[in-house]
């Protein structure tokens, strides 16, 4: 149960519901529609750990539990309204991620400092991956299933598990395989294979770890939410716009109105796979073989 309520419909049942029971109103679509692109773009934008926007620690600490207290309020209240039993879900996601960035912060990046795990070699950056993953990845599939989802919510399930893969491990060698030339985007200089050979174990558990994390917390957890409400192809996009949106200040890419104009299309074409294959195991590949360069670029400049 999450956080002390009486278990609500899975997205999936949701949408079957708004299906049976006809279409949901123009105001219940606007109000999803608004809530997702505000309160997601907050929580990623200024609470995430990647962009940490309050310097003060106590200051910050205390943003991210009243965060998480709120969205709790608010799944608690609304899980009280029948008005408001078609926006739950999505509230319960919205929630699930203000607690998997809080949880990244205090156990995944608090760790990393207090281990003093640097990142001026390939293996720190490898790990440093890798814990946040270890950490935000079952935070986001233990909530769900608190607040009485189900796996299939996640897309984490098989799936069209032969053409998932299929398309997942083909891109993923495509870009591998173009990895050196797209380096270039990223500040890449005087790529060998004999350079970039001691790189590989810390590159390939990096991009899996990174291309899991993103995928589950973007298609994993709001495709199903959104769908019931402006269909798949608008879900897609507003999750790819939020996606998008969290790139926007990065400096490792020589030119960032480049790299934000291959970024959005390459979020929407993660979102139709998985909805596609019904399951995220492609995406992650594909999202995976697409870090590949940036990561080239980044372990070149150390």
């Amino acid at each position: 149960m999450c956080i002390g309520m009486v278990r609500s419909p899975s997205p999936t049942e949701v949408s079957m519901e708004t299906r049976e029971t006809g279409q949901v109103t123009r105001n219940e679509r606007l109000a999803a529609v608004i809530i997702f692109l505000v309160i997601a773009s907050i929580i990623i934008l200024v609470f995430s750990p990647w962009r940490l926007e309050i310097k003060v620690l106590n200051r910050d600490y205390l943003g991210r539990l009243a965060m998480v207290s709120t969205l709790a309020l608010v799944v608690v209240i609304a899980s009280k309204q029948d008005g408001l039993s078609r926006l739950l879900p999505l509230l319960k996601a919205l929630f699930i991620l203000s607690l998997a960035v809080t949880v990244d912060r205090v156990f995944g990046v608090f760790l990393v400092d207090t281990l003093r795990i640097g990142d001026s070699q390939p293996v720190g950056w490898m790990t440093q991956k890798l814990n946040e993953a270890a950490v935000v990845c079952p935070t986001i599939v233990l909530a769900n299933k608190a607040c009485g989802g189900i796996l299939e919510d996640l897309y984490l399930v098989k799936g069209k598990l032969k053409i998932s893969l299929t398309i997942g491990v083909l891109t993923f060698v495509l870009a591998a395989l173009a990895s050196f030339p797209m380096a270039t985007l990223f500040k890449a200089e005087n790529l060998t294979l004999a350079r970039v050979a001691p790189w590989i174990p810390w590159l390939v558990i990096y991009v899996l770890a990174n291309g899991l994390l993103e995928e589950l917390m973007f298609r994993g957890l709001f495709l199903k939410r959104l769908e019931p409400f402006v269909g798949k192809f608008v879900a897609n996009l507003l999750i790819a716009f939020v996606f998008t949106a969290l790139h926007g200040t990065t400096t490792y890419s020589a030119s960032n109105m480049i790299f934000l104009a291959v970024t959005f299309p390459l979020a929407l074409l993660w979102g139709y796979l998985t909805l596609k294959t019904e399951s995220i195991w492609g995406s992650v590949l594909f999202h995976a073989g697409m870090d590949i360069p940036i990561m080239l670029g980044i372990f070149a400049n150390l």
